[in-house]
């Protein structure tokens, strides 16, 4: 079986497709192409609005589907491209889809998660086995489907003798604490644990748009000329969900611009001056994820960084702020680029299902066990 697989992600950020082309014949994954195309403002709007309930949601949801395969069938052709590689020589391809509702475990003890997708397109338009819907089997098992990250996070960056914490700032930010191990990064001491933190750049980004008309705010530039709202920022972090036990997941069902608004609206921080609530928001980001680690990994003493989070200076800046005793690093210092981490994470899942190979953690998920994740779409 060819090495060679492909990652592709579209997260909570909405922004546009990462993907990468990587080679497992070593043992550790490398990276040989990264390729990103964006969403257009009208295609980010709609995936917006399909998280919440609408009419003839359906209908736009598959249409919707439909659009994102396109997009995923043009990085892979960047990627095969730039690579000089053939379809053929491409083992699978891992495609998460775009999660626009994720209720686990909920209403009837099961719940659901929907990731648009539409794999037999993809499978068709790029002649490559495509496997998707990787979430639903944890989610049957009595998991939360989420996060999925943790277990190649503790392949790829777990260290002997050394806890490490891996967060990953998208839309959402989620954490993996990895256990010191006696024996290398493939047999810890003790359980890989792993959650949805809280917002990460969602919330930020919404406000960014808002009043400044830019998409996010590059390096934090906008929060830095604001003062945080203490008031606000007291608020934001007593949300009962941040104060739930493990194992756990969120998005944009719960950390949406709704539920921001409706807290200014009720005069929570005082009318603060939209600078100020950026930088209340950026603090909120790094609060909830630096708790994590304390919380649950006091021990810890490095805590690598992934996702779009990892390129705002200020977000950064403040996460340092609140671990002194912590080394904070983006996952660049530790051989993968912070904006390839997630896309090469589905490559690894992919290639796991195809090896059927489990590769979820259950003392992640909180699943009855470890499952194989996916379903495979034929070329």
């Amino acid at each position: 079986m060819p090495a060679l697989y492909i990652g592709l992600m579209s997260g909570t950020s909405l922004d546009g497709v990462d993907g990468v082309l990587v080679d497992f014949e070593s043992s550790a994954p490398r990276v040989l192409q990264h390729a990103y195309l964006p969403f257009d403002a009208t295609f980010a709007a709609e995936l917006m609005a399909l998280n919440t309930a609408a009419d003839n949601e359906i209908h736009r949801g598959a249409l919707a589907a439909n659009t994102l395969a396109r997009h995923y069938a043009e990085v892979v052709r960047q990627l095969l491209a730039a690579g000089g590689i053939a379809a053929a020589d491409v083992a699978a391809i891992g495609a998460h889809g775009q999660t626009v509702r994720h209720r686990p475990q909920e209403f009837d003890g099961c719940g659901y998660t929907i990731q648009l997708n539409n794999p037999a397109l993809l499978a068709e338009r790029t002649g490559i086995d495509v496997v998707a819907d990787f979430r639903s089997r944890d989610v049957a098992a009595g998991g939360q489907g989420a996060p999925l990250v943790p277990a190649f996070h503790q392949d790829v960056f777990g260290q002997t003798g050394r806890a490490v914490c891996v967060v990953n700032i998208g839309g959402i930010s989620n954490i993996t604490l990895l256990p010191a191990s006696d024996k290398g990064a493939h047999h810890p001491a003790m359980p890989v644990l792993g959650f949805d933190c809280g917002p990460g750049n969602a919330l930020m980004d919404y406000w960014c748009q808002r009043h400044t008309g830019q998409t996010f705010d590059r390096d934090g530039a906008w929060a830095d000329t604001g003062a945080v709202n203490g008031d606000l920022l007291s608020r934001l972090l007593a949300e009962p969900y941040l104060h739930r036990t493990p194992p756990k997941s969120t998005g944009r069902d719960l950390f949406n611009p709704d539920w921001l608004n409706q807290l200014l609206a009720a005069g929570i921080g005082n009318g603060a001056a939209p600078a100020d609530v950026q930088a209340s928001l950026c603090e909120f980001t790094a609060a909830v994820c630096a708790n994590d680690l304390l919380r649950h990994a006091p021990s810890s003493a490095l805590l690598i960084v992934c996702g779009g989070g990892a390129r705002n200076r200020s977000l950064m800046r403040r996460l340092q702020g609140r671990l002194p005793a912590v080394t904070v690093e983006p996952s660049d210092t530790h051989g993968l680029p912070a904006l390839q981490v997630e896309a090469t994470a589905f490559a690894w899942l992919a290639r796991k299902t195809l090896q059927r190979e489990t590769g979820s953690l259950q003392s992640v998920t909180g699943a009855r066990g470890a499952r194989i994740l996916g379903a495979i779409y034929p070329r």
